[in-house]
């Protein structure tokens, strides 16, 4: 590490600094330790202090407040006018047009039967419109939860063979997903589902955007045998081994539906007034294709279809819900993984339209609001369910108001469900299957990964691994894989904090990077460090050996190998926030091995917590005694530069 000439050392003269005032540093105030501890849970469960509105509160006036807080509708549902539900009802008619295509054929994506899709399409808005803090999320089955818990439990149940027994994992499967969620939002564990960082669920959903779409080519070919496999080489051997399966018919269809569906999509994205174009397409998509084939017999021409649906509304599945034998493990692990995922999805949209119209959504409302939306579901007939963000995207569009929107979509579907199943019998899957494809290319976002490069590329390697690890290995490995890398990286910063030398800008009383300000200057004498993460068990060698390697490389540029080149040490505390009792241990270590070659160390400006440690550490008042505990970097060099002078003159 060759010293550039501007970070050289200063002459003599520089020790002649101008008096300065001294301040003492004060120690934090006296906390027990019950008070250190309630600090302490409150800020990591309770950081949005949820209870602050009841404080002076009648008695009368905190259980309105418990009842509004618990079912969010009680607080706006009273001052609920007629000018708003007009904006709700049309929200909730559009979305309905988009939910009932996208409930069918997001079932068939999991493997379910289509009229599943539509159960979950009018029981969980229901739910959601009076638990959900949220005034724009629209709830529905998704196409990353339905193809994550497909594939999950068709790695040991076939939905072909044993269809009872795979619809009764999925129900069970999505009980343990509410469970989950509900209980994160309960015990304030939300933190959890940050671990999700944004890289890994861009390479994660653009990944599972490509095998979604390359699922539909058995629908959009016409292929009758296709693998069961989700990675793409499973996926394209498949397809190209059965070209002789291929339907001329049904791929001219998909392609018609598909690039209808796609010219719609792209009018809406270029004209957002449009919105009501790419919301409605795949409905007349549906009324067109089934028009079609109804009037030219098209099914007996090789283009299969979706067959009789079942009339009326959700029957009672608690009876269907399996919690014994060798697929507890399976249903367990299925509703955790598709739990998180459906969970971080409805959060991360019904924050993104709140930041729009500059209101605040409870993440741990929410959380316990579609925990019991898929708690109930999975006693309904429905499977995981979480707030879409196509759907969401249309509501908000539509001009939305409140959570009734929902209630209108759940509404209008229940009016299909109880007079409109019949007409449903002739709609093609190919059209399915290119509703599919134009839902979820929106989820491949180029520019928020190239985005991703430019800022920090070590996050660019998470979201490719995450991205080839859904397409190449499988759904849940990829993310694993996208966890496990991004859970590396927040080690890496834990064992390896960054430490920098310091040096003072001239002129002013400011102390910088010397690799980053070229101006700052070294003080003779002195060797100024800052460590930039909190000290504990995990990092305490590291920085001990890279305290001494910064010393030795000081010496080594100087071409001083003598034992008084180095009179302080000085460690700039201020961006410590914690340390444990090893990092007091380094500390004290540091300073003796500083003494045996004639070097003090000197501590400027620890936080409460740090000082307060360190005190109690101390038995020798040896750390914290005058002289080697200052407020700032520039008292601690005017100061200590002082009493060198001082004894070089008596010295002298």
């Amino acid at each position: 590490m060759e010293p550039s000439a501007s970070n050289s050392m200063q002459p003599d003269h520089c020790l002649e600094r101008a008096p300065m005032e001294v301040h003492q540093v004060a120690p934090p105030p006296h906390r027990s330790t019950i008070q250190k501890l309630k600090s302490r849970l409150k800020e990591t469960f309770f950081p949005d202090d949820p209870l602050r509105q009841f404080k002076g509160q009648p008695l009368e006036k905190k259980w309105i407040l418990a009842a509004q807080y618990i079912f969010p509708i009680l607080q706006w549902g009273p001052n609920y006018s007629f000018k708003l539900f007009k904006s709700d009802f049309v929200s909730g008619l559009t979305i309905a047009s988009l939910a009932i295509p996208q409930g069918i054929s997001y079932a068939k994506l999991a493997s379910l039967p289509p009229i599943v899709g539509l159960y979950s399409s009018f029981v969980p808005p229901l739910v959601y419109a009076v638990l959900g803090s949220s005034r724009d999320l629209a709830v529905g089955p998704v196409s990353i939860a339905s193809l994550i818990l497909g594939s999950m439990l068709r790695q040991e149940v076939s939905p072909t063979s044993d269809p009872l027994l795979f619809l009764q994992l999925a129900f069970s499967s999505t009980l343990f997903a509410g469970l989950f969620q509900a209980s994160l939002g309960l015990l304030r564990l939300g933190f959890i589902i940050d671990f999700l960082s944004k890289a890994t669920l861009i390479g994660f959903m653009a990944g599972a955007a490509i095998i979604v779409s390359l699922q539909q080519l058995k629908s959009l070919l016409g292929i009758t045998h296709f693998t069961k496999q989700m990675e793409l080489v499973s996926v394209l051997s498949s397809v190209f081994h059965h070209t002789n399966e291929w339907s001329w018919q049904t791929i001219l269809m998909g392609f018609c539906f598909l690039v209808f569906l796609l010219l719609a999509r792209h009018v809406s994205m270029k004209k957002p007034r449009l919105f009501w174009v790419s919301a409605g397409a795949p409905l007349v998509s549906v009324i067109l294709s089934t028009i079609l084939v109804f009037a030219f017999k098209a099914q007996r021409q090789g283009i299969s279809v979706i067959g009789k649906l079942q009339e009326g509304l959700n029957p009672p599945s608690w009876n269907m819900l399996h919690f014994h034998g060798s697929y507890l493990g399976l249903v367990v692990k299925t509703g955790l993984v598709t739990g998180i995922i459906s969970l971080t999805e409805g959060i991360a949209v019904g924050r993104t339209f709140a930041a729009l119209k500059n209101y605040q959504v409870d993440g741990n409302k929410e959380m316990m609001a579609i925990g019991l939306m898929n708690v109930i579901g999975s006693t309904t007939s429905c499977y995981v369910t979480t707030g879409a963000f196509s759907r969401s995207a249309v509501n908000h569009n539509a001009g939305a108001k409140t959570a009734v929107s929902n209630i209108i979509m759940s509404v209008t579907v229940m009016m299909a469900l109880l007079f409109l199943m019949p007409l449903f019998q002739y709609t093609p899957d190919v059209v399915l299957g290119a509703i599919i494809v134009t839902a979820v290319i929106g989820l491949v976002d180029i520019q928020a990964a190239c985005q991703i490069w430019k800022i920090d590329k070590f996050d660019f390697l998470v979201m490719l691994c995450a991205f080839f690890g859904v397409i190449f290995v499988s759904v849940e490995s990829g993310l694993a894989i996208a966890v496990g890398i991004s859970l590396f990286k927040i080690l890496l910063q834990v064992t390896r904090p960054k430490t920098v030398i310091l040096g003072n800008i001239p002129g002013i009383d400011i102390f910088r990077n010397l690799h980053h300000y070229k101006e700052a200057m070294r003080i003779p004498g002195f060797v100024i460090l800052r460590i930039e993460a909190p000290i504990n068990f995990a990092n305490t060698t590291y920085l001990k050996e890279r305290t001494l390697r910064w010393i030795d490389e000081y010496e080594t540029e100087e071409g001083t190998k003598k034992q008084s080149s180095i009179h302080f040490l000085i460690l700039d505390l201020s961006s410590v926030s914690s340390i444990d009792t090893s990092g007091v241990s380094f500390v004290k270590d540091l300073k003796k091995t500083l003494e045996n070659t004639g070097t003090e160390l000197v501590l400027v400006n620890p936080v409460g917590e740090v000082l307060e440690k360190l005190q109690r550490a101390d038995n020798d008042r040896d750390m914290t005694r005058p002289g080697t505990l200052f407020l700032t970097v520039g008292e601690a060099v005017a100061a200590l530069s002082s009493t060198m002078k001082g004894q070089s003159s008596s010295y002298v």
